[in-house]
């Protein structure tokens, strides 16, 4: 009974901290790349990696073909998707999404593309095309 006991106290600690991401998740635009924080996935990813001339606010809800198809490697919650997914167009994903009405996709030279929700795609969009184009 106090392993059960245990098992469930671990668990309810995971889905609290999972809860706790899915409203803490940040996206640092630097002169030296994109910052993901708050997050299991998180990560940083070179400005030199990001393909920002391909970059693009996307409605999940409206774009098919970038509509998140199965996730390979992370987390499917109502209102939180993180991890790694594959796209319905066969691409790998690298996916933080809260609002899938407002997403900012970014692809990378490493063979995968980030999917962030954020209140404004385009302008994090702008900054990091910004932050490539004044760095170099």
């Amino acid at each position: 009974l106090s392993g059960i006991g245990l098992f469930l106290l671990a668990l309810v600690a995971l889905f609290a901290y999972f809860a706790y991401a899915s409203r803490h998740v940040r996206f640092e635009v630097s002169n030296d790349g994109l910052r993901i924080r708050g997050d299991l996935y998180g990560r940083f990813i070179p400005r030199q990696e990001l393909l920002t001339d391909l970059a693009r606010p996307l409605d999940l809800t409206a774009d098919r073909d970038r509509a998140l198809s199965w996730r390979t490697n992370g987390l499917g919650l109502p209102g939180y998707k993180s991890g790694w997914f594959k796209l319905k167009n066969g691409e790998k994903a690298l996916v933080f999404v809260t609002n899938p009405r407002s997403v900012a996709y970014v692809p990378t030279r490493q063979g995968y593309s980030v999917l962030m929700s954020v209140e404004d795609p385009t302008g994090l969009i702008r900054a990091l095309g910004q932050s490539s184009s004044s760095g170099g």
